[in-house]
């Protein structure tokens, strides 16, 4: 299910990244991933800012931004649909967590609001009018999945459950219990793959005591092409390729340091 016209309420749907100079990263993504982009569109800000909607073969994949001045600072930013951002705010806090920046419209595309975990992971809510979330998942230089980075993971999942109705199981990849967070109803992923298809994100543990935060990972044709060309293009490797099972992965960062990872599938 590479292609996609939409998603449910409580799915992730989108990403995008924010750095102080969008166009300087649509040069180094559209080198990484092989990305077109349309835009620049405009952005609610004072001032206004760029936002660039990054394709492959004419589907959109991503979101590339202009940081806003009220920005915790550069980073990717992760989407989850809802049907009322308005009501999924409320949520948020009655369930402990924290509404950095409160509803408002960018239209036409759809609502939106910023907010934060009770463990400080950021993370968008988006309702959607025109802009339906990601058009192509799940194959060379798209967005495969976000993971939660936690230190608490049952807590995290109290929260998760609470405003998502995700629920939580684990399973075992190489050496790490990774959590799956699920959504009952969702149909996702591919028939063959080895973890359920109602999957959504998944729940990592927070590297040496690090903040909470949500990360992202994007599929690649060739990881180590891609790492060479985030070098090549000002990035930086932060753990070169190496192997998990069924995979080849490996996480860099952009020129303002934005970490992310990617994952070349070599099995199945």
């Amino acid at each position: 299910m590479s292609e996609r016209d939409g998603f449910q309420p409580g799915v992730p749907s989108w990403v995008d990244v924010m750095g102080p100079d969008a166009r300087q990263l649509t040069g180094f993504y559209g080198a990484v991933f092989g990305w077109d982009f349309t835009g620049p569109g405009e952005m609610p800000g004072d001032p206004p800012g760029e936002y660039f909607v990054a394709q492959l073969r004419g589907r959109d994949v991503a979101g590339v931004a202009s940081l806003p001045p009220q920005a915790r600072g550069p980073g990717w930013n992760t989407y989850v649909e809802v049907e009322s951002v308005d009501d999924t705010a409320r949520k948020i806090e009655g369930a402990g967590g924290t509404v950095l920046a409160p509803p408002f419209d960018a239209l036409p595309a759809g609502r939106i609001a910023v907010a934060a975990d009770p463990h400080g992971a950021s993370f968008a809510i988006w309702e959607p009018r025109e802009r339906r979330g990601a058009q192509l998942v799940n194959e060379p230089g798209a967005w495969s999945m976000s993971a939660l980075n936690t230190a608490d993971r049952d807590a995290s999942a109290a929260f998760y459950n609470a405003v998502f109705g995700w629920t939580l199981d684990t399973f075992q990849f190489g050496d790490t219990e990774v959590g799956l967070f699920r959504l009952a109803g969702y149909l996702g992923g591919q028939p063959e793959q080895p973890v359920p298809r109602d999957l959504v994100a998944t729940a990592l543990p927070a590297q040496n005591g690090g903040d909470a935060s949500w990360s992202v990972d994007f599929w690649v044709g060739d990881i180590d092409r891609v790492v060479a060309t985030v070098s090549e293009r000002g990035g930086s490797v932060l753990t070169e390729p190496y192997d998990a099972p069924g995979f080849r992965q490996a996480v860099v960062a952009d020129p303002n340091g934005v970490p992310f990872s990617v994952s070349q599938l070599v099995a199945g």
